[in-house]
């Protein structure tokens, strides 16, 4: 008996199972995923905007910096104040106070060798001893606009530094007895004069016959 090749072949089917469709996910539940993504949008974009507000654009940056008088005060000026080429500054604090002081045009600095002594006892009195002391300024002195504060000299002649404004004297910058030279090379800084405090009502009214910057800039024609 002859035996062939007997060939069984054995089919195997293998059904694949897929797995059961996931339940939809609800509106609400969708939300919630996407929450925590949406808030985090929300940061970056609150970031961006708080870094263009302390990161201002180098396009926009002044060639100089301000100064700090610039960014502290506003500057008035009374320009021939009682006689001619007597200019004096007042530069005004946000809380009102005033710093009172010779402008860079006064005549004084025209004199060879600028302002060389400066004397605060003029008038009646020695303005460099007043004290005012505690927060309701005891002690301070009123003063009217034409009140003398003190006397600038220079080689040849002698100018007489008037308050400006109307208001208490708090301070003069005695500083400058034993360093007049503070006037020549810092007058808007170092070397003020006095600090005035003057009422609100008071300022309105002399604030009126002060010049701002640009229109003493113009009138003395400085760039």
């Amino acid at each position: 008996m002859e035996h062939g090749d007997t060939n069984n072949d054995v089919h195997v089917t293998v059904q694949s199972s897929s797995p059961p469709p996931l339940p939809p996910l609800e509106k609400q539940e969708l939300q919630q995923l996407a929450e925590p993504l949406r808030k985090s949008f929300q940061e970056d974009e609150q970031d961006e905007e708080l870094r263009k507000l302390l990161t201002p654009d180098v396009r926009d940056l002044p060639l100089v910096p301000p100064s700090a008088v610039e960014t502290n005060f506003v500057s008035y000026f009374a320009p021939d104040f009682i006689k001619e080429g007597h200019d004096q500054y007042v530069y005004r604090h946000a809380n009102g106070l005033c710093v009172i002081g010779l402008a860079a045009t006064h005549i004084a600095f025209k004199d060879g060798g600028g302002v060389t002594a400066v004397d605060f006892n003029v008038g009646k009195s020695d303005r460099s001893s007043f004290k005012v002391t505690g927060k309701r300024k005891k002690n301070a002195q009123f003063f009217e606009p034409n009140s003398a504060l003190c006397k600038v000299y220079t080689k040849d002649a002698s100018y007489i530094v008037r308050c400006s404004v109307k208001g208490s004297l708090l301070e003069v910058n005695d500083r400058l007895i034993k360093q007049p030279e503070l006037l020549n090379t810092v007058p808007h800084r170092e070397g003020y004069i006095a600090i005035v405090m003057p009422k609100a009502a008071d300022w309105l009214k002399v604030k009126e016959s002060l010049l701002s910057l640009e229109e003493y800039k113009r009138l003395r024609e400085l760039n």
